[in-house]
């Protein structure tokens, strides 16, 4: 169950209202790297958790400060969207105060569809889609997800931040910037909980590890171009992270052979002249070359 307070997370205060701000402001509600992302991944991630309860209540708590996170920008959004900007650019926008939002850069879409007011899509007013929240049922797997969400969560609001001077959006920024250093530990100490690179990898970790082709678990395969120097670093020599092996480089090459496949199913209305096997030459009926052409044809 949830319930809502009626008050702000934090304090949300505008200065000077800038729509073209509000419309940036869009990307962390409804961008890959927002809000609505981190707050449903955390919850669906929460929905489904197995094992120790304490994992399952922390995704739940943090799922629903997120909420308030999108809360507080819809709240910036329309704050910014309020007072219109006063310089004359034309006599559209002298006598209209939204046209002439609009014209300084504001998403016409929060004021048609919004009515002045933020939208659950991102800067360029495409909607949130849910393929990007990650709830794999692994515990392990969904807190590395998590950490690259609060890692580009925070490279963005520090973006923003530096696209506003006004005080009461820097002070907000702030805020959402600590509070995605937070979740970075957070869910970093879950990872070190579980035992760290040597405890969690491989994910997930419950597969038999013989089952796994061993001779190829830790190679660094490079194309084999001749005078490209491989890129080598911690990943092409030294033990690996999980400690089970040695790091390797190979040149790549090929295991397998050319694939060969069956001829299209008649019911797939392929071209008659596919309907061979792979490896066939290609039939001639119904095929105009040039050692059939007459002069006739040629010429028509």
């Amino acid at each position: 169950m949830f319930y809502y307070d009626g008050k702000l997370q934090y304090e949300v205060r505008v200065d000077t209202p800038d729509p073209r701000f509000a419309r940036m402001l869009q990307q962390a509600i409804g961008g890959v790297e927002g809000e609505i992302r981190v707050a449903l991944q955390y919850l669906f991630q929460s929905f489904g958790a197995r094992g120790p309860a304490k994992y399952r209540d922390m995704l739940l708590a943090t799922g629903t400060e997120e909420l308030a996170h999108i809360e507080m920008l819809a709240t910036a959004v329309a704050l910014n969207l309020e007072g219109a900007s006063g310089a004359e650019k034309d006599l559209a926008a002298k006598n209209n105060p939204v046209v002439e939002a609009v014209m300084g850069g504001m998403d016409p879409r929060q004021f048609l569809s919004a009515g002045m007011a933020a939208l659950a899509a991102d800067a360029n007013g495409v909607p949130f889609n849910g393929s990007h929240v990650y709830a794999s049922g692994n515990l392990a797997a969904d807190m590395y997800a998590n950490v690259t969400a609060e890692a580009t969560g925070r490279a963005l609001a520090c973006r923003l931040f530096e696209l506003t001077d006004d005080p009461g959006m820097e002070d907000m920024l702030r805020f959402l910037i600590a509070r995605d250093t937070m979740h970075q530990q957070q869910w970093l100490a879950v990872i070190e909980e579980l035992g760290g690179h040597q405890g969690t990898l491989p994910i997930p970790n419950s597969f038999p590890i013989e089952e796994e082709l061993r001779e190829v678990s830790y190679t660094y395969f490079v194309p084999g171009v001749e005078g490209v120097p491989a890129p080598q670093g911690r990943w092409s020599e030294g033990p690996s992270l999980d400690g089970l092996g040695e790091f390797k480089l190979m040149v790549g090459q090929p295991f397998g052979q050319k694939p060969q496949l069956a001829p299209p199913m008649p019911m797939a209305y392929a071209e008659k002249q596919q309907m061979v096997p792979a490896d066939a030459a290609m039939p001639q009926d119904n095929v105009l070359t040039s050692d059939v052409l007459t002069d006739d044809t040629r010429n028509s």
